[in-house]
């Protein structure tokens, strides 16, 4: 998953495509963050916080967090109570055939084990997203029908069907079956220490001599770490007991019980939940700083007007100034909303046609068609805060080739028109960044 950075970063962004209030503006911190010293990322990660300066983005993300650890911890703590209850159950005889108790303990959970370790090898960089989705539901966790609370929602599920979320849901199996061995363990120890066991064998179809080898070998991992494993005259002594056995033989099996338990359980399933929490970190979500949003606002931060080490005087490119043709106009505003609804009559008058908005293809398309079949001349009132970037450009270039009476633009904001009037270095640098752009395709510009 995301780090917590990280995911606030992806919230904001989610937000903002939504055109959500934030606490902060973000483009005024996006413009305070330019001067700053620091890589694309970090600057990223500050920038979400600011935005955030009510910590209720973080908050929200917090809370299905909290929420998902929550479950996962009353998990683990259901299934350790239930292996303590399982072999306390199995353990209730005096007497207890020890193979029997080892096929209980260890049967189940050594298939479980190697069908993992198959399909983990089988199914290599692959995942079911499906299976994930259904396991943890962020919309089950947290309720809310707020802005706020959909769009962090919407960010958990976009990183559950990220491929390193196999490797999380696996941890998260191991980490049951480690609950559930550890509870069979504690039952065994808290059992031993309270009871006296006798333990037998018996088999109908092996032999005593394969039944001695078989527990020989069983025994021989556990005695490397020193547990106690029967020797062959208490392995002997141990068929068929009916009553209580001498108490050192008892403790040679309960010995080998134990070190079976975890040298063939615990420590086999802690390696496997160790090597998925390794690939989960090696495979971790990271942001896709190649996607539009984020390249336009790095873009911003990289763009520079004025060269600090060149003292000699450069001539900014100016646009030219609009001429106002005396025929029909179109007015139009480019994506933005502006509060003055009369902010085109300085320029173009009353007679003309209101297109309104221009924010989606279907609005350019429609455009494009009303160019194409009425010769007008196009006012295109922009808001300063926006950027020339690329598809902006694109969008002017394209209105310009249709327009049979050319194309002017007018900037709205009055602090961003005029240079004289900027209010900080940030304003002054995105107008002659509009300059440069409209002087480079000779469009017009409305002066103020």
């Amino acid at each position: 998953m995301l780090s917590k950075q990280d995911q606030l970063t992806e919230l904001v962004r989610e937000l903002e495509s939504q055109n959500h209030v934030f606490a902060a503006d973000p483009l005024l911190v996006t413009e305070k963050l330019q001067d700053e010293t620091a890589t694309p990322i970090q600057k990223l990660h500050r920038r979400a916080e600011r935005i955030d300066m009510n910590g209720q983005l973080a908050s929200t993300l917090g809370k299905i967090d909290g929420r998902i650890k929550g479950i996962i911890l009353v998990m683990s703590v259901v299934w350790c109570i239930s292996g303590f209850v399982g072999l306390f159950t199995l353990l209730q005889a005096n007497v207890v055939n020890f193979f029997y108790v080892l096929v209980c303990l260890l049967g189940f959970h050594t298939l479980m084990l190697v069908g993992w370790l198959v399909l983990t090898i089988v199914n290599q960089g692959k995942q079911s997203p499906s299976i994930i989705t259904s396991f943890i539901s962020p919309k089950a966790l947290i309720r809310g029908k707020d802005d706020v609370t959909q769009a962090a929602v919407a960010v958990y599920d976009r990183q559950l069907q990220h491929t390193g979320m196999r490797w999380y849901l696996s941890k998260f199996s191991h980490q049951l079956w480690l609950a559930t061995l550890t509870g069979m363990l504690l039952a065994i120890i808290f059992l031993l220490i309270v009871r006296q066991y006798s333990f037998s064998w018996e088999s109908t179809l092996l032999s005593d001599a394969t039944l001695m080898t078989l527990t020989h070998w069983l025994g021989w991992l556990p005695s490397m770490v020193g547990f106690s494993v029967p020797d062959a005259e208490a392995i002997a002594q141990s068929r068929l007991v009916q009553a209580a056995m001498p108490l050192s033989i008892a403790r040679q099996w309960a010995g080998l019980l134990i070190g079976s338990l975890l040298m063939y359980g615990i420590v086999p399933r802690a390696i496997a939940w160790a090597f998925c929490a390794l690939m989960f970190n090696r495979k971790q979500m990271r942001l896709d700083l190649k996607l539009p949003y984020y390249q336009k606002i790095i873009s911003f931060w990289q763009r520079k007007v004025v060269d600090a080490d060149d003292f000699v005087e450069r001539v900014q490119p100016v646009a030219p100034v609009a001429k106002v043709t005396p025929g029909h106009k179109l007015v139009a505003l480019l994506e933005y909303p502006y509060d003055d609804a009369a902010w085109y009559l300085a320029a173009a008058g009353e007679q003309v046609h209101n297109f309104g908005i221009l924010d989606d293809r279907d609005d350019m398309d429609k455009l494009i068609r009303y160019l194409d079949s009425n010769a007008v001349q196009v006012l295109l009132g922009i808001h300063a805060h926006a950027l020339p970037d690329r598809g902006t450009m694109r969008k002017l270039d394209k209105i310009a080739s249709h327009a049979k009476q050319g194309l002017i633009v007018q900037l709205l904001n009055e602090s961003t028109t005029t240079p004289a009037l900027a209010i900080n270095n940030a304003e002054k640098d995105r107008y002659q960044q509009w300059q440069t752009a409209l002087a480079e395709r000779q469009i017009g510009l409305v002066s103020a």
